[in-house]
């Protein structure tokens, strides 16, 4: 009888040294990660992304075999390398008699379907498993709000919550509320000089050069001798330390601010690390709350609970409305929204501020956090009609810890409001009063924040009235956003004409804001 022969593959997202895969050595069973153009090019990626992606594949491969574990891996240029997943995959069951494949679920719908007709063509058997990270299955939020109309965030967080225990007396949150976006929103004071962030050295001269020899086309700089980003799981968990310890007590407060030249403020920066699966969100969200158990006098619930909500409530909840909504979701468009993206979104060479600021931060470390993803450049883009198409291109590309199931939710869905409120019950747009509010940066920008019309007016102030003039017809009705209809009403004509004419002079010259 034939011994059995077992080929795994194990993807770039699926960096998971805890997966049971693991627990023991067999030596009738052998795994395979590959660099492959499939990968490389479905969107123009961010240099650092695509580096940090292959240094952290590269290093796990390394440690799976230091453990003893058979692994072949494909690099980028290697003159055996079919630059796809299947091709690959055949050259090698059928150069190695292997009789059964298997691999783990994946988090990308693309990929799903890759794999799925793969192995339905395969002579050999095949057998799927989980990828043993999140906190639910992929079909768990759709059972869960089976038969409602509305898919609240916050009601999925709290099933969460009681599911796994996490931060709950009985049935009842431990402080006896839920949640503290409330406290959540606050400014940076003016001369706050924030926490610096914890970064690596990471000398990725090497595969920066492969890359490079290879011709992937990518946007973004990268500094490859010392490279920032953690690259394995010790490093990730250094930063999840240094996070808990240095960030987290004032976490919360400053979650939404911003505020010129300091792009990382107090935000972990875990997300690309939890995404390739290197760390857990238990693990992450298990060591925030040890640490805030250990110092309650210094860490103020609310700065604790804003962190966990992000992980078990936001997490989970997007990549559960991805499995239940795709692939139908990366097509909406509900605005029918038709416009090309500025061409400084790949430059950041623009006399809006907080634009330029939002995206040369974005080029120069491939990280952004939320407030900026959403109300700098998702707000502008969503006022001025860029097609929903663009907006996830780029975002998708330019982010290290972007990943489709996670990024097109939150761009087509929470950002664009493509999907017509599946995600978010309200559009994220503002005018200029929002954006100073919440940073430092409209005192030293080229636009006038308090002026609606005329020379220098803020762009963000005329495009915000000119998104709800033309919308009234799909907006007009929602609760959330009639106050703002009623000013509109309420408007002089003249002053509506103006605000109107000027947005479209700013629409037809977008190119020179």
């Amino acid at each position: 009888m034939e011994s059995k022969k077992t080929l795994r593959l194990i993807l770039g997202d699926q960096l998971n040294s805890n997966h049971s895969w693991f627990s023991s050595v067999d030596d009738a069973v052998t795994y395979v990660m590959m660099e492959v153009r499939t990968e490389t090019d479905y969107a123009q990626h961010h240099i650092q992304k695509v580096v940090g992606f292959f240094s952290a594949m590269r290093y796990f491969a390394t440690e799976l075999q230091s453990q003893k574990h058979q692994v072949l891996y494909i690099r980028l240029n290697d003159k055996n390398n079919l630059q796809c997943f299947e091709k690959n995959l055949d050259a090698i069951i059928n150069s190695g008699s292997y009789n059964q494949f298997e691999y783990q679920w994946p988090d990308e719908y693309r990929l799903d379907v890759i794999l799925k007709n793969y192995c339905a063509q395969l002579a050999i058997p095949h057998k799927v498993f989980d990828s043993e990270h999140f906190f639910s299955t992929r079909e768990e939020l759709g059972v869960f709000f089976e038969g409602k109309k509305m898919l609240l965030m916050e009601s999925f967080y709290r099933a969460m919550r009681k599911k796994h225990h996490v931060l709950m007396d009985g049935n009842n949150p431990v402080t006896g509320q839920w949640n503290y976006d409330g406290d959540n929103r606050k400014k940076l004071p003016k001369n706050h000089k924030p926490t610096p962030p914890l970064l690596f050295n990471n000398d990725v001269t090497a595969i920066f050069s492969e890359v490079k020899e290879a011709n992937v086309s990518t946007i973004g700089t990268i500094d490859a001798k010392h490279f920032i980003w953690p690259i394995n799981r010790e490093q990730s968990l250094a930063l999840l330390d240094f996070f808990v310890s240095e960030c987290l007590p004032l976490f919360g407060s400053y979650q939404d601010a911003m505020t010129p030249n300091e792009w990382s403020l107090y935000h972990s920066r875990i997300s690309f690390s939890m995404n390739v699966k290197l760390i857990s969100p238990k693990e992450v969200i298990d060591s925030a709350i040890k640490k805030w158990e250990g110092n309650k006098d210094k860490i103020e619930y609310n700065q604790l609970e804003g962190f966990v909500r992000q992980i078990i409530g936001w997490r989970e909840y997007m990549r559960g409305i991805y499995w239940l909504k795709m692939p139908e979701f990366a097509t909406l468009n509900f605005f029918h929204h038709t416009e090309k993206l500025p061409d400084w979104f790949w430059t950041g060479k623009t006399r809006m501020n907080c634009l330029k600021d939002a995206i040369t931060q974005s080029l120069e470390y491939a990280y952004a956090h939320h407030i900026q993803r959403l109300m700098i450049t998702g707000n502008f883009a969503l006022l001025a009609g860029v097609h929903p198409d663009e907006v996830d291109a780029w975002y998708l590309g330019i982010y290290i810890d972007a990943i489709e199931w996670v990024e097109i939710t939150n761009t087509r869905g929470m950002s664009q409001f493509a999907d017509g409120g599946i995600v978010g019950t309200k559009p994220y747009v503002s005018s200029a009063s929002y954006i100073d509010k919440m940073s430092h940066y409209c005192g030293s920008c080229f636009y006038d924040k308090n002026k609606k019309v005329g020379e220098k007016a803020c762009p963000f102030n005329s495009l915000y009235w000119n998104f709800y003039d033309k919308n009234e017809d799909k907006l007009g009705k929602n609760p959330r956003i009639g106050m703002m209809y009623n000013v509109w009403r309420k408007m002089q004509p003249d002053d509506k004409a103006s605000l109107l004419q000027q947005a479209d002079y700013y629409l037809k010259n977008i190119n020179n804001l």
